[in-house]
C-alpha cells in the first residue's frame, strides 16, 4: 500500500550580509517561480521545495517497518551561488539523516536571495514530518504547509561567520602532549618517564621542574601511553569518565580542554576523634593559541580536616588575621564548621615560546629544582606564588631563571594590616658534561622592599652573580645562597644524584674544627634504580639529606628563605638529617607507592626561660643563636621521627589523571622534651579517595 507523505517546512529566518533590516529582501527563486511577482516568491519557494522533497525522499526500510511517526529537523542555507547546503540535521534514525542529506544534495542550483540587489545567503529551519502528505497549493498561491505571518527580516542572520567557526572544528588530536604546557608535577607520575629521560646518551635536563610536554616528548610518548590505556566503551558518559577530557575543542589554530577537579577523601586516625576528610571541587583548563602560546588554569574550592599532627602543623603556620591555619602547600585555611578548614586555591600560567630554544612563563604556582624527592635549592612544599620564569636550552646546556613574589605573613612584620612582600630570584645552569655526567650551578637571592626599592632591577639580569650585586646593594639588603648539583648515570638502570647548598662559609672556621655557626650548608645524596630486578616500571629510590643549623635563616628576619611561613627548600627547614626510601610501581592503570622516612631534627624549646634559636626554624633571627661554636645537627629539642606512607590505586582516567586510591600513613614522632609546639605523636592515618592528581601532597612533617 502506498504511504502518504507529509512535508512541513517552517521558514524561521532569512539571512543577509547587510547591516540594515529596513529594506525588503528578495528570497531565493526556483526556475518554476521566475515569472511571479516578488510578493508570490516566498510561497512558491516553499511549495516547490515541499514538492521536490515529496517526490524524491525515500523512507528507509527500517523506518517503514517500525511505522515510525516523528520529525527530521534540518537547518540549511541557500548560499550566494544559489546552492543548497545542509548545516545541521537531527533525527532518531541515522538512515533518515543520510536520506535528508541525499535529497538536499540533489536539489538544483537556483537564483540566490538578494539584498539591495546583491546576492546573499539565506538560512532556514525545516521540519520534515514522517509520514508525509503530498503538499497542496492553495488558490491564494500559498502552500498549506507554511505559516509566514511574522516579519522575517527581524530575525535575519546577517553573517555566516558563526557557522564558519563551527565548520572549522575538527576532532581533538590531543595537542597538549606536544605543546609548551607543563606536565603537572607529581613525583609518582614523573616516575613513569624518569627511566627514558635518564638513559645514557640523552641530552635531557631533568632537574628544573615542571617539564614542558615538548621536553618529555623527545624521549617518551605520553600521547601513545594514554591511548594504550583506552577502555572500550560505547557511551558518551563512559568515554568522558575513562578516556577523554570533559570538553575537547580544536580549530584551525587553537584548542582547549576543560575538566572538573576533585579531591574527595574520607578516613580516620588513631589520635583524633572526629575522622578525617577532604572535599575539593574545581575546574582545570588547558589551551593552545597558535603553535607557540599556551595557557593553563586550575581553580580549587576545598574544605577539609586532616590527621591531628597535620592540623597542628597547619595551625602553627597561621598568618596574621582571624584565620586559624595555613594548609601546607596550599594556602590560608579559614575556619569551617567547628574544627575544619576552608582553603580556596587558584593556580594559572601563560607559556610563550618565541623561539625553539626559549620558553617564557608567567603565572601563579610552584617550581622545583632537583632530581630527588627533596630539594635543597627550591621545592614545591610552600604555597603557590606569582613567578616569571625563563628556560633557555642550547647545545648541552639548559639555563633557568625564575623571579618570584613571596609573602611574609607573620604578625610582627605586617605593615598596615597587609602581608609583607619580599622577592626572590634564582638562576640554575644545567650542563651535560658527558653522556653520563650532569653538573648544575645554582644561585639565589632573597630581598625585601627596604628603602622603598621594591623589585630591584639589579636582579632582573638573567645572567649575573648575585653575590656581587649583594655587595653593591649592601649585604643587609639581600640573602644570597649558592648551590652545586650533579647527576651521574652509572648505567641505564642506576642514576646517582646529589646537591650541595651553601648559605654562608668561613674557611678559617671550617679548618678551625670548632663547628662554627657560620658553616651554614647542607647536602643531598641519592640513587635511583629503574626497572628494578628486571621488573618493568618498578623504581626504587634512596636519598639522604642533611642541613646544618641556621642555614636558610638570616640576621634580618624577613630575608629568610621562606614564603607563607613555609620553607622554600626542604620541608623541615634546617638542623636535620633524614633518610628517604621510596618504591614506585605501575602496571597499566594500577599503581602502588611506598615511602619510608627516618629523621632527626632539632627544634627550639619555645619557652620564656629559653628564648634561644637552635637553628631549625628558618624564621627565627640567627642573632639569637645559642652560641658561635659547637653547633651540631640535632641541637636543641632533639626529635627522632619515623614515617611510612603506603598508597595504592587505580587510574580512572589517564587524560585527566583521575585516581581512585587508598592511603595509609604511620608516623612516630618523639621529641626529647614535650613543649606547647612540639608534642609526642604516634599516628596511624587511613584514607580512601578520588583525586585529580595535579600536584604533590606532602604529609611528612
Amino acid at each position: 500500500m502506498k504511504h502518504i507523505w507529509l512535508v512541513t517546512v517552517l521558514l524561521i529566518s532569512f539571512s543577509s550580509n547587510s547591516q540594515s533590516i529596513s529594506t525588503y529582501e528578495k528570497p531565493p527563486v526556483f526556475i518554476e517561480c521566475d515569472s511571479l511577482t516578488v510578493g508570490q516568491l516566498k510561497s512558491c519557494f516553499n511549495f516547490t521545495l515541499n514538492s521536490f522533497i515529496y517526490n524524491n525522499f525515500k523512507v528507509p526500510e527500517i523506518v517503514s517497518e517500525e511505522s515510525y511517526k516523528g520529525n527530521v529537523q534540518v537547518l540549511f542555507e541557500v548560499n550566494k551561488e544559489g546552492r543548497f547546503n545542509i548545516v545541521y540535521v537531527d533525527a532518531i534514525y541515522d538512515e533518515l539523516k543520510e536520506e535528508s542529506k541525499r535529497v538536499f544534495d540533489a536539489l538544483p542550483k537556483i537564483k540566490p536571495a538578494t539584498y539591495n540587489g546583491k546576492p546573499t545567503f539565506v538560512q532556514y529551519s525545516l521540519s520534515i514530518g514522517i509520514p508525509l502528505v503530498k503538499p497542496v497549493k492553495e488558490v491564494s498561491g500559498t502552500s498549506n504547509n507554511v505559516n509566514l505571518n511574522h516579519d522575517d527580516s527581524l530575525n535575519a542572520t546577517l553573517s555566516d561567520e558563526y557557522d564558519k567557526v563551527n565548520a572549522s572544528l575538527k576532532p581533538y588530536e590531543k595537542l597538549e602532549y606536544t605543546s609548551q604546557l607543563n606536565v603537572p608535577f607529581t613525583h609518582s607520575y614523573y616516575a613513569r618517564f624518569d627511566y627514558e629521560m635518564n638513559a645514557i646518551g640523552t641530552n635531557s635536563h631533568t632537574a628544573a621542574k615542571p617539564f614542558l610536554y615538548t621536553d618529555v616528548s623527545k624521549y617518551y610518548d605520553i600521547k601513545a601511553e594514554k591511548e594504550s590505556l583506552t577502555k572500550e566503551t560505547d557511551s558518551w558518559f563512559g568515554r568522558k569518565l575513562y578516556n577523554e577530557h570533559l570538553v575537547e575543542v580544536q580549530g584551525k589554530d587553537y584548542w582547549f580542554t576543560v575538566d572538573p577537579i576533585v579531591d574527595l577523601q574520607l578516613g580516620g586516625e588513631t589520635e583524633g576523634d572526629d575522622g578525617t576528610w577532604n572535599n575539593t571541587r574545581g575546574i582545570f583548563i588547558q589551551a593552545g593559541l597558535g603553535k607557540r602560546f599556551n595557557l593553563s588554569t586550575s581553580i580549587y574550592e576545598s574544605q577539609g580536616r586532616f590527621a591531628e599532627y597535620f592540623n597542628n602543623y597547619a595551625e602553627s603556620l597561621r598568618a596574621f588575621g582571624p584565620d586559624p591555619a595555613i594548609i601546607p602547600g596550599r594556602g590560608i585555611g579559614k575556619g569551617f564548621k567547628e574544627n575544619s578548614y576552608d582553603y580556596p586555591v587558584a593556580e594559572a600560567y601563560l607559556s610563550y615560546t618565541p623561539a625553539d630554544f626559549l620558553n617564557i612563563q608567567f603565572g601563579h604556582g610552584k617550581n622545583f629544582i632537583g632530581d630527588g624527592y627533596r630539594s635543597l635549592f627550591q621545592s614545591d612544599v610552600a604555597s603557590p606564588y606569582p613567578f616569571l620564569k625563563l628556560n633557555a636550552s642550547f647545545w648541552k646546556i639548559k639555563y633557568t631563571s625564575t623571579w618570584m613574589w613571596l609573602k611574609d605573613v607573620r604578625p610582627e612584620v605586617v605593615v598596615d594590616d597587609a602581608f609583607l612582600t619580599k622577592y626572590m630570584a634564582n638562576h640554575y645552569l644545567s650542563w651535560n658534561v658527558s653522556k653520563r655526567l650532569n653538573i648544575g650551578l645554582f644561585e639565589s637571592v632573597m630581598w625585601a622592599d627596604t628603602n622603598g626599592r621594591g623589585f630591584d632591577v639589579n636582579y632582573l639580569n638573567p645572567i649575573i652573580f648575585f653575590r656581587a650585586i649583594e655587595f653593591q646593594t649592601g649585604q643587609g639588603a639581600g640573602n644570597a645562597i649558592l648551590g652545586l648539583s650533579s647527576k651521574y648515570k652509572l648505567n641505564n638502570k642506576v642514576n646517582l644524584y646529589g646537591q650541595f647548598i651553601l648559605d654562608e662559609f668561613s674557611l678559617s672556621d671550617v679548618t678551625g674544627g670548632n663547628k662554627s655557626w657560620k658553616n651554614k650548608f647542607g647536602f643531598q645524596l641519592g640513587a635511583k634504580y629503574f626497572n628494578t630486578f628486571k621488573v618493568d616500571n618498578l623504581l626504587l629510590q634512596a636519598e639522604y639529606n642533611q642541613v646544618r643549623p641556621y642555614t636558610y635563616s638570616h640576621n634580618t628576619e624577613i630575608l629568610n628563605y621562606g614564603h607563607f611561613n613555609q620553607p622554600m627548600a626542604h620541608l623541615w627547614g634546617a638542623n636535620f638529617r633524614e633518610l628517604v626510601l621510596i618504591g614506585r610501581y605501575n602496571y597499566r592503570r594500577w599503581f602502588a607507592d611506598a615511602k619510608f622516612i627516618i629523621g632527626q631534627r632539632g627544634f627550639d624549646f619555645n619557652t620564656d626561660e629559653d628564648g634561644f634559636a637552635y637553628g631549625g626554624d628558618i624564621y627565627t633571627n640567627e642573632n639569637n643563636r645559642i652560641g658561635d661554636t659547637d653547633i651540631t645537627i640535632g641541637q636543641g629539642n632533639k626529635t627522632n621521627s619515623f614515617m611510612t606512607e603506603l598508597q595504592a590505586g587505580y587510574l580512572l582516567n589517564p587524560e585527566t589523571n583521575l585516581k581512585l586510591f587508598t592511603n595509609i600513613i604511620y608516623r612516630d614522632f618523639n621529641p626529647q622534651t614535650i613543649t606547647s609546639t612540639t608534642t609526642d605523636s604516634n599516628t596511624l592515618w587511613f584514607s580512601i579517595g578520588l583525586r585529580t592528581d595535579l600536584f604533590n601532597w606532602y604529609n611528612d612533617f
